[in-house]
């Protein structure tokens, strides 16, 4: 019995259901004895389908998985794999997992089968990346940074002597076209320094209490706009119910107006754009000191065309752009923004199936 006078198996029983990770027994037969609700989701399977039969059923096609399993049957030690394991699921996309394979002894030292331990990796995948992501941003942003201050310089001489020489060329004469060309494209690559030099030095945040369902709104209505004569239809889905977050207003409406604006221009000709925020049920953000703070997760998707996969990791790198007319710099300010306010950007998309991007931010004091 344990303290409060409930059997034992009983309170076993429940922390074997509560677990987050999967849990697999394994009888010496190597059929399938436990299998609890973690375990069914991580491996897109009912416990009433799996109960019997023989692992390699289940493990089909996963070699690693199974040489755990095998070690540790044959060997009697414990056995793991925190880095090369990925579970092929029906429906949902793949799983990276870490697995612990143990073995079971009676209280006699008798072998009765194998525990696996199977951790889902996909959040912490994507912290990784995030952190790389940043990382690889910031290095990038002060070469950038360098190279675009020793420009604007020369730069603004180009520019001024155009000026000169355009109030100079008569009115009438075919010249006045091309000092014209070259005052415009002058102003352009400037445009182009000054974003560079917000990415690598931007203001400092000026935090305070963002209503982030009004700043939605108000983007939604100015992308309807933008986008009217266009087949495209926007969607807000809000819980009414989500406080305001501690962030710059300026700033996460630049971000988000850039998300939106993003989706919108990757449909060609029909579909939808839908924005939608909760609060995340997967991450939270630990601060020393102080309770988990929760994080707000504001996911932007359209029906456009999609990104490949070979792009994917390409979007965030200052310059690297898939638009006929982009700069290449508006994701990477994204991330900049994100990073600012303590929070981290996953994006997924499929060629044809459209993209989703994602925005975490903590709720901070």
């Amino acid at each position: 019995m344990n303290p409060d006078g409930a059997p034992r198996d009983s309170l076993y029983a429940q922390v074997f259901e509560n677990l987050e990770d999967a849990v697999v027994a394994l009888d010496r037969q190597g059929r399938i004895a436990l299998f609890n609700p973690s375990a069914q989701a991580c491996f897109g399977i009912s416990e009433r389908q799996c109960l019997g039969k023989a692992h390699e059923e289940l493990f089909a096609g996963h070699e690693q998985l199974l040489y755990l399993v095998k070690s540790a049957m044959e060997n009697g030690r414990s056995i793991s794999d925190h880095e090369n394991i990925v579970i092929q699921r029906s429906a949902p996309p793949p799983l990276p997992v870490s697995v612990t394979v143990s073995p079971i002894y009676t209280h006699d030292g008798r072998r009765e089968g194998v525990v696996l331990i199977v951790r889902d990796l996909s959040r912490v995948r994507d912290l990784e990346e995030a952190v790389r992501r940043t990382d690889r941003l910031s290095i990038l942003g002060t070469l950038a940074a360098g190279l675009a201050h020793e420009i604007k310089n020369p730069l603004g001489g180009i520019k001024g002597a155009a000026q000169l020489l355009d109030r100079e060329v008569a009115e009438q004469s075919p010249l006045k076209e091309y000092t014209g060309v070259m005052i415009r494209e002058a102003e352009r690559v400037n445009g182009i320094i000054e974003e560079l030099m917000d990415l690598a030095r931007p203001r400092p945040p000026r935090f305070s209490q963002v209503h982030l369902a009004r700043v939605l709104g108000d983007i939604v209505l100015f992308q309807k706009e933008a986008h009217r004569g266009r087949e495209i239809d926007f969607f807000l889905n809000i819980d009414p119910s989500i406080p305001p977050i501690l962030g710059d207003e300026n700033l996460l409406t630049r971000l988000f107006l850039n998300l939106v604006k993003n989706a919108g221009e990757a449909i060609e000709r029909k579909g939808r754009v839908e924005i939608a925020m909760k609060i995340s049920s997967e991450y939270h953000l630990t601060n020393p000191g102080n309770r988990p703070a929760p994080l707000v997760v504001i996911e932007v998707k359209d029906t456009g065309k999609g990104i490949a996969p070979e792009d994917l990791d390409k979007l965030f790198t200052p310059f690297y752009t898939t638009k006929p007319r982009g700069s290449g710099l508006g994701l990477a300010t994204c991330q900049k923004i994100v990073d600012e306010h303590r929070g981290f950007l996953k994006i997924e998309s499929s060629p044809g199936q459209g993209t989703s991007v994602s925005v975490h931010l903590p709720f901070l004091r």
